[in-house]
């Protein structure tokens, strides 16, 4: 198996270069010479190494490899993390105790079996890589991103989704960029999932991230990572979402939202995978598959001069657009069974089911929030139905005929009880705030909803 790895060799002979990059070159390592060791620091600064492989001795008249010595511990201090094989034509078993102690992996002793040589190597990058693959899923722990969508989330059968599906199908095996477009609550965050779920790089992190929730101050730290010291608040190194994501998909939603600036440094690591974290000169690089999502006219935006056209067209290789969920009345039954199942489960309620009318109800109701209303929906249902089976009434939804006129059609509890759900809708479910709306007390805020069986967050 060829290995995708950068090293670095240091030998003061030029023929020893040529013979171990020739070695290592056949199997798909990338390697980078210097012939001295004040060359070795400077080129670790300038560019990212998997491992170096180093001669401990330097002049023909020293043989006890301190100046091998005293390049090692300068560049384990340097950087703990990057493997070091050393290797000498004088070697001892006392010169190879000293080394691994300041830190060296391993020990080569000229002239070489270039299988040894390569077995050596490759254990190295590739114990190296372990590594930072525990590093990058506890660093993937504390990241804000979405959970992996279960498979029949994504409900397709209506005309408009399995045109949809078609071309999921065929592009998540490619590494082709994707635009994932439609109104909100759609599934956008469901799609693209779905796509890296689908693709060769399903076994590698899936990094979501809301480009609209993060405060021009720190989006570069956010995307490219920091080194500790580049700014007050960095007490220690940090990957960004770009190096988290390395060999996976990285999903970029709400992509409309960059600004001009932004957008530049982000177009950058599409053209080129390179990048530099936030205080740090050394150049870092990423293979990531990139699936952005949006709910704004790209095309407008661009027009406007909001929106950068290259970086349209790096995003939109492929575009796949979301209907609403109006527009796809055969998925409703469906993805309403769906959250009612996982909504059962999470709130210990079993037997519960739609009645024929209460799917009657959903079919004509023209879902603005589309998925996530239906979500919401549910969700109410299941908390306030009066028995196991949910009755159009147990799901709040207004009635679509002569929408404008509706409270004229309501009782006075009917219309009271509907002023009261909105309340709270508008204030995410805060009785204190929307009995202050409504010119309420609390009191009688509270006695109207245990009246309505209405349920707040506090």
């Amino acid at each position: 198996m060829r290995l995708r790895a950068q090293i670095l060799i240091c030998d003061d002979q030029p023929e020893i270069l040529d013979a171990i990059k020739l070695v290592c070159s056949s199997e798909g390592m990338q390697c980078s010479t210097v012939n001295s060791p004040d060359a070795v620091l400077p080129k670790l600064a300038e560019e990212e190494f998997d491992l170096l492989l180093m001669d401990m001795n330097y002049h023909q008249d020293r043989t006890g490899g301190q100046e091998g010595l005293n390049l090692l511990r300068s560049v384990h201090q340097s950087d703990p993390s990057l493997p070091i094989v050393v290797m000498t034509a004088w070697g001892s078993i006392p010169l190879a105790v000293q080394a691994v102690q300041l830190g060296a992996k391993d020990f080569l002793q000229k002239p070489w079996e270039n299988e040894r040589l390569l077995s050596i190597v490759r254990n190295q990058i590739e114990l190296r890589a372990a590594l930072k693959g525990k590093e990058r899923l506890e660093a993937e722990n504390s990241v804000l991103r979405s959970a992996q969508a279960p498979a029949n989330e994504f409900v397709a059968l209506s005309s408009g989704m399995q045109e949809v599906k078609r071309i999921v199908e065929q592009v998540a095996p490619s590494d082709a960029n994707v635009l994932i477009t439609g109104e909100n609550g759609t599934g956008k965050g469901v799609v693209a999932r779905l796509l890296h779920q689908l693709s060769g790089r399903s076994q590698q992190p899936v990094i979501s991230v809301n480009m609209g929730g993060i405060p021009e101050t720190l989006f570069e730290s956010e995307m490219f990572g920091h080194v500790k010291g580049a700014f007050t608040d960095a007490r220690a190194d940090r990957a960004g979402r770009f190096e988290l994501a390395d060999a996976g998909t990285l999903f970029l939603d709400e992509i409309a939202n960059l600004t001009g600036s932004q957008q530049a440094k982000i177009l950058r690591v599409l053209e080129t995978g390179e990048f530099e974290r936030v205080g740090s000169s050394k150049t870092k690089q990423v293979d990531v598959r990139i699936l952005s999502a949006t709910n704004a006219d790209l095309l407008a935006e661009i027009n406007a001069g909001r929106f950068r056209e290259d970086l349209y067209f790096r995003l939109n290789t492929i575009q796949v657009h979301l209907p609403p969920l109006r527009e796809r009345l055969d998925d409703i039954p469906e993805l309403a069974r769906y959250f009612l199942g996982e909504l059962t489960a999470r709130y210990r309620k079993k037997g519960v089911d739609l009645s024929p009318e209460a799917l009657q109800a959903l079919h004509r109701y023209p879902w603005p929030g589309n998925i996530r209303e239906l979500r919401h929906v549910m969700e109410r249902a299941v908390l306030l139905a009066r028995s196991s089976t949910i009755q159009p009434t147990d799901l709040g939804l207004l009635p679509t005929a002569n929408r404008g006129n509706i409270l004229e059609e309501m009782d006075l509890e009917a219309m009271e009880a509907h002023l009261i759900k909105k309340a709270l809708d508008r204030h995410d479910g805060n009785a204190v705030t929307a009995a202050k709306a409504l010119g309420l007390s609390r009191s009688a805020f509270y006695r109207r909803l245990q009246k309505y069986q209405i349920p707040t967050t506090n």
